[in-house]
């Protein structure tokens, strides 16, 4: 190797092997530089001849002696390098990626002695340098990055000590405003303007970095992160947005020290956070204390920060459903401070928020349960407690169509915004991030949901113009949306947490919330299929809040959609019925809900529903607690209310006999009631029947018919009451009913009262009535004659059904000629099952067994196919199908807590 420039002898020794013979060629270089201070085309020229030479060269020892050469040749310049670091840096620099590794050590010795030299100059070229050794701190040798350490530190100290203030005269400023502003990077007030650090300019680089997995480098990046974080006037904060998500992401780091400096390098940058806020209150009262004369020129810590709230919730979201536990937790814990600081940004983000949120509530982690529940509560309070603007009275409001395929619809209210803690250019930020308004168009022809005391809306001409060109930032159609897929969540506290918020919205703004046909109500009667009780009596308490909101024909259309879903799911009839019924009954007017249902069902053609239907609701009024009220009402039958209740119910109430005869019973309409048991005699006794007959017993029995049985001690008074009871007991087979009723009438029978019994209506006696004036006009009001004809067309239309089924089950047997067809006990009976065969065993009576003197009964009103026997007498009929109605014993039911 030749070189103009060089003796053989240090050419020799810079390309030697031998790392003194080359470090003592660096001293002749380092004097050579010297004597050519004065000279800087010499200068020049030796720089050249190291790095073409030298450092460029195939052959690894010279390259070693280039780089030492140059490290002389900046000693020996001292602060007169910063002219030549355009040619000595670059070259350098190219050597931190070499495959040599002993090159790349090298390397990093070389600049660290440039650096020590030029100080302040070396931050030209920050952001290579800081590249540079990203990659070194991940290299695989010790002492490569024992090298690339020691280089680091060195640099950390120069940014701390000179970034902010140190300004080069060898180019131009690199961070001006106009630039800023172009990259649309925030830029706090403090941030200098003319250094030869552009934090700016490196910014782009770090959020490039900070996705590297290598558990090194994010220790590296981490610490600078700090470095950075640690100088005032740079406010690393304010470009918080830019580097956050990759920052959360090193929580998952394997390295427990890796983990540590992020979680505690984001806890600092909340607190910073915090410190900003604040800061924006305080300046707001030293403004006004200025204004009135008083302080001047006070520092606050945080002053002059700008904070993205934003851009910062936008890349939080995402993490509140991370499978990482210590992210989720970070991602809670800043969700749950930006409520109180950034309020009027987390409710334009409480869609997104609130669909990530819920689950958390049911994570095993209770750390993360407990935060999400916290986050959960202010969250709610902040949508609870934020302004709601009034709605022009122009935009109509349609109801709910409560069908089973929604329609899209969108929403367009004005509100206001109000600003609580973001500053201005956070909220100039936010404008192109938040959630586009929508619009609601009246596409419903149904009357108004609202019907109830909410705050009224004024004129149009009390609306400023800004209100009705702004959009409302809470979007309550996404709301509503994301809140319909936690019916789908798997967990319940989930399911229950979004009936709540539905609950809360509704509470608060019914006249934004399910007014139109997005899907909300129909997954809302769904829900009442959940298999969680919790779940299914908030859901009531949402659908009964709904109600008290609307008007009668939307109610009626709530309780035809109810009765339908009873219709096509017969097992959550069965499961859930009683408690659907009783809920809403709780929160409702029950005289207004079983009204309404008696009138829907009055006409319904599904007659087997329909029995069935009335027969649960019947148990419902006369062992419920919460219908109390409603049995005192039509045990009063003297005032109007009562008769129109009791005509309401009993219209309905014929799809089931035993039914309607309770009905009478409760009403003590009991002249009434005798004069129907021809009309039953009449029908065929059926064993679903019998066994509602046989509950029926068992319900006189309970407190809820105490003044029945008193009234027994009062012949001559309630002679028909007699007449009913013995009508009962003869329609009865001699079984555990038979024997309960029968001696409950022997023990009054010894009074000697049965010889005042009322005669038949035909005869020439007199009928005595009741003492009192209630039954006259109670007989004045109703006419119990057309009741009693009603009642009669409508058991018709039962026995048409139920002989029309039991031919085409004879139709059915008749084709199948492989086996010989036993007809099925319920193909002949009606009840409450129509169709449905039924067996009879001793849990299906709920009193027990059907007892018989007689071997079988067949008197003509019975099928063919049962049996009873002497001794335990289970009616046995050919189907296997049992009646879902013959369960056991009913008891009064525990009131629901409210």
């Amino acid at each position: 190797m030749e070189s103009s420039h060089f003796s053989q002898p240090l050419i020799r020794g810079l390309t030697d092997k031998i790392y003194d013979r080359r470090k003592a060629a660096a001293l002749d270089i380092e004097k050579l530089v010297r004597e050519s201070e004065n000279a800087p085309e010499r200068i020049t020229e030796i720089i050249d001849a190291l790095v073409q030479d030298f450092v460029y060269s195939n052959n690894s020892n010279a390259r070693y002696g280039g780089l030492i050469g140059l490290a002389a040749t900046a000693i020996a310049l001292g602060p007169s390098v910063a002219g030549y670091l355009d040619r000595i840096v670059p070259p350098i620099l190219s050597c931190f990626s070499n495959q040599d590794q002993k090159v790349r050590y090298y390397a990093c010795e070389s600049m660290y002695n440039i650096a020590k030299v030029a100080k302040g100059e070396v931050l030209r070229f920050f952001n290579s340098v800081f590249d540079a050794l990203c990659k070194l701190s991940a290299d695989s040798e010790v002492t490569v990055k024992s090298g690339a350490e020691l280089l680091d530190r060195l640099i950390k100290d120069i940014v701390s000590e000179l970034s902010t203030k140190y300004i080069s005269a060898y180019q131009e400023p690199l961070n001006p405003v106009d630039e800023i502003e172009s990259k649309e990077l925030p830029a706090p007030a403090s941030l200098p303007r003319n250094t030869a650090f552009s934090l700016p300019r490196f910014i782009p680089l770090l959020s490039q970095r900070i996705y590297v997995r290598n558990s090194n480098a994010r220790q590296y990046l981490v610490s600078w992160i700090s470095v950075l974080d640690s100088i005032p006037d740079l406010e690393l904060v304010s470009f918080l947005p830019e580097f956050l998500d990759g920052l959360i992401q090193c929580l998952s780091d394997p390295s427990d020290d890796v983990r540590k400096a992020a979680s505690d390098q984001l806890k600092a940058f909340l607190h910073e956070i915090y410190q900003a806020a604040k800061a924006v209150d305080t300046q707001k009262q030293l403004d006004e204390q200025e204004h009135e004369g008083q302080g001047k020129g006070t520092y606050i810590p945080g002053q002059g920060i700008v904070v993205q709230y934003a851009r910062l919730v936008a890349i939080l979201v995402p993490h509140l459903s991370s499978t990482d536990e210590e992210i989720q937790r970070t991602a809670l814990e800043w969700i749950n401070a930006f409520t109180s600081i950034a309020q009027d940004v987390i409710i334009q983000f409480t869609p997104d928020i609130i669909k990530a949120l819920l689950p958390s509530l049911a994570h095993p982690v209770a750390d993360i349960h407990d935060i999400a529940a916290t986050t959960n509560q202010n969250l709610q309070k902040l949508v609870l407690e934020a302004p709601l603007l009034p709605v022009a009275p122009a935009a109509a409001v349609p109801a709910i169509i409560a069908s089973a395929s929604p329609t899209d619809a969108n929403i367009n209210n004005t509100s206001t915004t109000t600003s609580v803690t973001s500053t201005a250019s956070a909220l100039n930020d936010h404008d192109d991030t938040s959630p586009a308004p929508k619009s609601l168009s009246n596409t419903s022809a149904m009357p108004n949901v609202i019907n109830a005391p909410v705050a009224t809306a004024p004129a149009v001409n009390d609306f400023h113009a800004e209100q009705l060109e702004s959009p409302d930032p809470f979007d309550y159609q996404a709301t509503l949306a994301n809140l319909r897929l936690q019916f789908l969540n798997e967990h319940e506290e989930t399911r229950v947490a979004g009936l709540e918020w539905l609950l809360m919205l509704h509470k608060k703004a019914p006249h934004k919330i399910l007014v139109s046909d997005d899907g909300t109500f129909p997954a809302l009667l769904k829900t009442l299929s959940d298999s969680s009780e919790e779940v299914v009596r908030r859901d009531l308490q949402l659908l009964a809040q709904i109600s008290m909101y609307s008007d009668d024909e939307y109610f009626r259309q709530f309780m035809t959609n109810l009765l339908l879903l009873f219709s096509t799911d017969r097992r959550l009839l069965e499961t859930r019925g009683s408690l659907i019924i009783r809920q809403l009954c709780l929160s409702l007017d029950p005289e207004r809900i079983y009204c309404t249902m008696a009138d829907i069902l009055e006409s319904d053609e599904d007659l087997e529903f329909a029995s069935i239907m009335v027969q649960n609701l019947n148990i419902i009024l006369i062992t419920s607690s919460e219908l109390a009220d409603l049995r005192k009402r039509l045990r009063n039958l003297d005032h109007k209310d009562g008769q129109r209740l009791f005509i309401t119910l009993y219209k309905s109430w014929c799809h089931n006999a035993v039914a309607t005869f309770s009905l009478c019973l409760l009403a003590q309409t009991y002249e009434h009631a005798a004069s129907m048991l021809p009309v039953c005699a009449e029908l065929e006794i059926t064993v679903n029947m019998l066994i509602q007959i046989d509950k029926l017993v068992q319900l006189l029995e309970s407190p809820v018919f105490t003044y029945l049985r008193l009234q027994l001690l009062e012949p001559e008074r309630y002679p028909y009451l007699y007449k009913c009871m013995y009508g009962i007991l003869m329609l009865l087979p001699q079984s555990s009913a038979y024997s309960t009723l029968r001696n409950r009438l022997s023990s009054v029978s010894s009074l000697g009262y049965l010889n005042t019994m009322a005669k038949s209506p035909t005869g020439n006696e007199s009928v005595p009535k009741r003492t009192s004036g209630k039954n006259t006009k109670a007989e004045d009001a109703i006419k119990f004659q057309e009741l009693l004809q009603h009642f009669k067309a409508v058991q018709v239309r039962h026995e048409r059904q139920r002989r029309q089924t039991l031919q085409n089950l004879s139709k059915i047997n008749t084709a199948n000629r492989g086996r010989r067809p036993r007809m099925t006990y319920g193909s002949a009976s009606g009840g409450t099952n129509g169709s449905q065969a039924c067996n009879v065993s001793r849990d299906d009576m709920s009193s027990g067994n059907i007892k018989s003197r007689s071997t079988t009964l067949n008197d003509g009103r019975y099928p063919a196919g049962i049996n009873v026997s002497r001794s335990g007498t289970n009616p046995t009929p050919a189907s296997n199908a049992a009646s879902t109605h013959a369960s056991s014993r009913v008891s009064r039911q525990k009131p629901l807590k409210k």
